[in-house]
């Protein structure tokens, strides 16, 4: 990756809520190339059941959460995340994710997602509040 690309994808997650606490050291740290993922209009990224284990951010495009219950899909744009539920509790995925829009993601893989949150408290307790909404509003 070239250092203008690697300067690109700092500055797109500096933007992002979930990263907003950190400092360019961490950013740099965390902009690594091998966790950027894209997807096509219509590609599933994460099926029900079936696969999953990383958490995506989405840095660039809308991704559509869909529910088997019929319920109208929960859109999903820049900064927001998916795939935490399957990744920390090492289960399958319990809704499809769609790239609605070209998608472009940061993946950190299952496998490194607890030492990374653990590294990076800050990102685990924006994250934290996010889940808590995400609950609250499923309540109300």
């Amino acid at each position: 990756m070239s250092v203008d690309a690697r300067d690109e994808l700092v500055r797109s997650l500096a933007g992002l809520a979930l990263f907003a606490d950190l400092g360019d050291p961490d950013l740099e740290a965390i902009a690594d190339p091998e966790w950027e993922r894209s997807f096509a209009e219509g590609e599933r990224v994460l099926r029900r059941g079936l696969s999953g284990g990383g958490l995506f951010v989405i840095l660039d495009g809308e991704a559509a959460v869909e529910i088997p219950d019929g319920s109208e899909p929960r859109r999903l744009r820049r900064g927001d995340f998916f795939g935490e539920v399957s990744t920390l509790l090492v289960c399958r995925p319990t809704a499809d994710v769609v790239a609605r829009t070209p998608l472009h993601c940061l993946e950190i893989p299952g496998p490194q997602l607890e030492a990374f949150l653990l590294h990076y408290p800050q990102v685990t307790y924006r994250m934290l509040q996010t889940v808590t909404r995400r609950l609250r509003d499923l309540l109300e």
